[in-house]
């Protein structure tokens, strides 16, 4: 079993790639199925956050509670799209920050 696995472009892979990760080059529309083997192979997914944006919300919910294997939506290395801002969703759905 890899410890941390890390979904997303080549170029951002790189670096994981370097740090031992075991890492998913897919484009964006190939991250359902790269997010289901990698949840069973590691205990930690680095998933992209344009990689994040194909998968069904559902799904992506789903696997962003769980707490085994954690995962986590992450920027890519240029920065294109950032992840969201749990922060400010989590005071948002309880009711202590109004948009």
């Amino acid at each position: 079993m890899s410890v941390v696995a890390f979904i997303g472009d080549e170029l951002t892979a790189t670096g994981f790639r370097l740090a031992g990760a075991e890492v998913f080059i897919v484009p964006p529309e190939g991250a359902p199925e790269a997010l289901q083997i990698a949840r069973q192979e590691a205990s930690l997914v680095l998933l992209a956050a344009t990689h994040a944006r194909a998968i069904p919300a559902a799904e992506l919910d789903q696997a962003l509670t769980l707490a085994h294997p954690l995962t986590v939506v992450v920027e890519d290395i240029l920065e294109r799209e950032a992840p969201p801002d749990l922060e400010r969703l989590m005071r948002r759905a309880l009711g202590v920050e109004v948009s």
